[in-house]
């Protein structure tokens, strides 16, 4: 789940009915070496370079946090490997600060960062197919989630289990792990990475590509593990992932994915802030995370069922929750109203809003549309519910009248199930513990307005939430740390973070040397950095 659209993208639990269709459909699926007709394939678009003064550069240098705007020297817009090993190479010998972007959704300004020269966009770099020699599907790194659900659905009739906001693209939301309503079912979408093509950069400053797969025995078994949750702008440029459930035996891409689900069944139950007491606030928060307390062991029914509560600031009038669960599971509709049942029991305040509805999984009104603009967001994953003093400070910010934003919340999304199910160490995603995600936000100010009151409040309300543990979710018996690809560089920053404990250690835990000797042997000039990467060992 990404950021805004917390509740209409909770509206439906991710999937598609199985068409059992097997040919391939991809928008230019004739740059993998699978296809064996080239003369069939469309070909790539060709290498473009756009600098200051050519009319697409303003259009090109910003990413979706519009708080962030670059002034690079060139954009390189790629489509093939090839195009992104000559560009790579190009910009280490002319000593060119480099950055990749997929879909620009990064919640800091890593690729808007004044120090990058040379941008590499990879956005045209978006192919979906079936291939047939690894017994996968090809994902490039520019194709959105949008793109990657519906090629999915419409020719195989499988899914990942993903994020709801739509135009994400999956360079950077795989390589971070991935999550959504169906990871509770199916793990994270990095759990189904079979391989990854990179481009990295020796230490002569030759770039090269490298596939690494999971299997036992790859040489490049590491560079694969680090990419499955390691977080992107770190090693190299991903060109192509592969993904298969892991266990699959069978060649029939229909079984490669998971199934996905013909219709969703969602319960969604809305209460007014006006009639909202703190007696009432705190009994729904704490019955909601006693709930996945309760019902997020890995293989368990009750992880069919995804939830987010959205605890919106009182300035937008309503606060409440969504649920979904597959309707073709058994008894979906008594289970799911079961769960919202219990969450709301004992808040005694009558709802503006209480709905039940069975919606097929392509319906254009799942889907969020994810407004742009400026914005500060910070996470914490939790293993159990908020103590007593922690909901009453969130409800002290959340009920704050001298603070007026609708755009500002508290969104605590579903987690565990599946998710948990792998080791800490089996992938890079250390995160194997939690069963709750919480993202603090506020956002949506206008151009020209100052952000500094709305930056405060966000950085105030994290830190006193926080403020047992040094003003940051340090792992613990109720915290899990944070999700690498919600990046907060105020974890680094002393005035922000008092914990004594630095920021790898709340993102990756024990894996981070791990990740810090991959970098070494695939990144040892640090080609590939910014403010939160992976930093090489030290000598």
């Amino acid at each position: 789940m990404k950021r805004r659209g917390f509740l209409t993208a909770a509206m439906i639990s991710g999937g598609a009915l199985a068409t059992g269709a097997a040919s391939p459909a991809s928008a230019r699926p004739g740059r993998d070496a699978g296809w064996k007709n080239p003369a069939a394939c469309p070909q790539p678009y060709r290498a473009v370079t756009v600098r200051p003064g050519d009319s697409r550069y303003n259009s090109l240098t910003g990413g979706h946090n519009q708080r962030f705007v670059g002034r690079p020297e060139s954009i390189r817009v790629v489509s093939t490997t090839e195009q992104v090993v000559a560009a790579v190479e190009e910009a280490v010998a002319a000593g060119r600060r480099i950055a990749v972007r997929s879909g620009g959704h990064c919640f800091e300004g890593f690729t808007a960062s004044p120090d990058v020269q040379v941008l590499l966009d990879m956005s045209q770099f978006d192919a979906v197919h079936h291939d047939p020699e690894r017994r996968a599907f090809v994902v490039e790194p520019g194709a959105t989630l949008g793109h990657v659900y519906r090629t999915l659905f419409k020719n195989w009739g499988v899914t990942i289990p993903g994020g709801a906001c739509l135009d994400v693209a999956a360079g950077g939301h795989i390589t971070g792990g991935g999550y959504g309503h169906l990871s509770r079912r199916h793990g994270l979408v990095s759990d189904h990475l079979y391989a990854v093509e990179v481009v990295v950069v020796d230490g002569k400053g030759k770039a090269r590509a490298v596939v690494a797969t999971r299997d036992e025995g790859d040489p490049h078994r590491d560079l694969w593990w680090a990419h499955a949750g390691g977080g992107g702008g770190n090693l190299g440029v991903i060109t192509r992932f592969w993904l298969r459930t892991p266990g699959v035996t069978s060649s029939d891409p229909t079984a490669l994915l998971p199934k996905a689900p013909g219709d969703g069944r969602r319960r969604t139950i809305m209460w007014p802030w006006e009639s909202m007491t703190e007696a009432a606030f705190s009994t729904l928060l704490r019955n909601y995370c006693t709930w996945y307390e309760r019902n997020s062991e890995p293989g368990t029914p009750s992880t069919d069922i995804w939830g987010v509560l959205l605890a919106n600031h009182r300035s937008a009038g309503v606060l409440g929750m969504v649920a979904v669960i597959d309707d073709a599971l058994p008894d979906a509709s008594r289970r799911l109203n079961a769960h919202v049942d219990a969450v709301a029991a004992g808040v005694g305040v009558t709802p503006v809003i209480d709905t039940e509805q069975v919606i097929p999984w392509m319906t254009p009104q799942n889907w969020p549309l994810e407004a742009t603009g400026r914005y500060k967001h910070k996470a914490g994953d939790l293993r159990s519910g908020y103590s007593d003093r922690q909901i009453a400070t969130i409800w002290r910010y959340l009920e704050d009248r001298t603070y007026d934003n609708p755009a500002a919340n508290l969104g605590i999304s579903g987690f565990g199930g599946q998710v948990n199910a792998p080791a800490p160490d089996a992938t890079a995603t250390a995160q194997r513990d939690a069963i709750l995600k919480a993202v603090y936000s506020t956002g949506n100010w206008a151009d020209g307005e100052d952000g500094a009151r709305h930056l405060t409040w966000v950085r105030d309300f994290y830190r006193d939430v926080y403020a047992d543990t040094g003003g940051v979710p340090v792992p613990d018996r109720r915290n899990a740390g944070s999700y690498i690809n919600y990046p907060d560089v105020d974890l680094l920053d002393t005035r922000w973070n008092t914990s004594g404990v630095p920021w790898t250690t709340l993102y990756y835990r024990g894996n981070y040397p791990r990740l810090q000797r991959v970098k070494k042997q695939y990144d040892p000039r640090n080609v590939f950095r910014h403010p939160m990467s992976i930093a090489p060992p030290a000598r």
